[in-house]
C-alpha cells in the first residue's frame, strides 16, 4: 500500500472544475430556497433574496462553488478560466449584491440560516478571496463575513451538544472551515471560541465505533470530519494522544466501515447522489490525516490507500447528473489538494495553535 497520495489536483482538472462551477454558480433555477416566509412580500424569487448567492441550486452550494473558482483563481491566475472567473466575481461580489445578502441575514427568521454548513463556507470563501491580489471581492464580502462570524459568536457558547450527523448540520465540518478564515484573519477571538468548542464538544471522545455509517444521505463521515475537525484546531502534541484514543485501529483498516466506498445506486436522486460526496469528503480526511502523521507511522498506508480507493469511487461522478454537478467538485478539489504543501486549507494546514 501506498504511503502517499497519487491522484493530484492537474491545471487540467482546475480548469474542469472552474468550467463546471462557472455553469451553475449564476444558474438561478432549479432552486431549493432554505427559506422562511413571514408574510406574502417575502415570497421573492432567489435572486431578489440572495443577490449574491442565487445560483447552483441552494445558497450554500453557491457559496462554495464561488470558493471553488477563487481558489483556482490562485492556484492557476493565468489559467483558461481565469477571465471567466474574475469576470462572474465583478459581477456577483459587489457592495450592493453584498448588502442584500447581509439584509437577508438580519431578518428575525433567518437566525438559523444555513447553519452551521453555510457559515463554514462563507467563511471559507472570505479566506480564499483575502489572498487573491484583486482585493476588491474580498473588500466587498467582508460585511457578510462580519455578519457570520458575530453569528458563530452567537450560537457556540449556547450550543450544548454537537451534531454529529453526516449531512449539512454536522457541526465538526463548520468549526473546520471556520478554523481556515479565523488564522487568515486572525480573529483571536474566534480561533479561542473554536479551540473551546471543540475541546467542549470532542475532546473526551474515544474508541469511535462509526457503526452508523454511512447513513443513506451523508456526505460527511461524522467519525472522520471531527478527527480532522481536531487535527485542524489542536496543536500536534494534544491532537496525536487524542488520534490515538478516538480511532485506536486504524493500522488495521478499522473501523471497516470507514474504509470501504459507500456505494451510489441513483446519482438522479440527490439524497443518494450525496454518497459521492462521502467519498470525496472521507478522501480529503483520509489524505489530510495522513499527511499529520509520521513518515513511518502503520496507520498512514492504509488510510493513503482507502483515500485512493474513494476517489476512484468517486471522480469519474462529479459530472453527469445536475444533483451531483452543483457541488461534486468542490469536495473534489478538496479530495485532491488535501495533503499536498498548499492544501485545502489555504496554505496554512499547521494546528490553529502553536503547542
Amino acid at each position: 500500500m501506498s504511503a502517499t497520495p497519487t491522484r493530484a489536483l492537474t491545471p487540467d482538472i482546475a480548469a474542469r472544475f472552474a468550467a463546471l462551477a462557472l455553469g451553475h454558480v449564476g444558474r438561478e433555477y432549479p432552486n431549493k430556497p432554505g427559506h422562511v416566509l413571514a408574510g406574502p412580500e417575502d415570497a421573492r424569487t432567489p435572486a431578489a433574496l440572495h443577490p449574491a448567492f442565487h445560483g447552483s441550486y441552494d445558497w450554500h452550494s453557491c457559496v462554495h462553488g464561488t470558493w471553488l473558482l477563487a481558489r483556482v483563481l490562485r492556484l492557476f491566475p493565468d489559467g483558461p478560466q481565469a477571465p471567466a472567473i474574475r469576470a462572474r466575481f465583478d459581477a456577483q461580489l459587489t457592495s450592493a449584491t453584498v448588502a442584500g445578502e447581509c439584509a437577508y441575514f438580519a431578518a428575525p427568521t433567518a437566525r438559523g440560516f444555513e447553519r452551521p454548513y453555510g457559515w463554514g463556507w462563507l467563511l471559507k470563501l472570505a479566506d480564499e478571496l483575502s489572498a487573491l491580489p484583486e482585493r476588491r471581492w474580498s473588500e466587498a464580502l467582508a460585511p457578510l463575513a462580519g455578519t457570520i462570524v458575530r453569528r458563530f459568536a452567537e450560537f457556540l457558547p449556547v450550543a450544548p451538544y454537537p451534531v454529529r450527523v453526516g449531512t449539512h448540520f454536522n457541526t465538526a465540518f463548520a468549526l473546520r472551515l471556520a478554523a481556515d478564515y479565523a488564522e487568515g484573519a486572525r480573529e483571536a477571538e474566534l480561533t479561542a471560541l473554536l479551540h473551546v468548542t471543540a475541546e467542549r464538544w470532542y475532546g473526551a471522545d474515544a474508541d469511535c465505533p462509526a457503526w452508523g455509517e454511512p447513513g443513506g444521505d451523508d456526505f460527511l463521515s461524522s467519525a472522520l470530519i471531527e478527527a480532522e475537525c481536531m487535527r485542524r484546531l489542536l496543536p500536534p502534541a494534544l491532537f496525536a494522544p487524542w488520534f490515538d484514543r478516538f480511532l485506536p485501529d486504524l493500522a488495521a483498516s478499522r473501523p471497516a466501515t470507514l474504509f470501504r466506498p459507500a456505494v451510489v445506486t441513483d446519482r438522479s436522486d440527490g439524497k443518494i447522489a450525496h454518497l459521492d460526496g462521502l467519498n470525496l469528503s472521507r478522501a480529503w480526511c483520509f489524505r489530510a490525516l495522513a499527511a499529520a502523521l509520521g513518515p513511518d507511522d502503520l496507520r498512514r498506508p492504509p488510510l493513503c490507500a482507502a483515500a485512493e480507493d474513494h476517489l476512484a469511487a468517486a471522480l469519474p461522478h462529479v459530472t453527469g447528473d445536475y444533483m451531483g454537478e452543483h457541488w461534486l467538485a468542490t469536495f473534489a478539489l478538496l479530495a485532491l489538494e488535501a495533503g499536498s504543501e498548499e492544501d485545502s486549507g489555504g496554505g496554512r494546514e499547521d494546528s490553529l495553535r502553536d503547542s
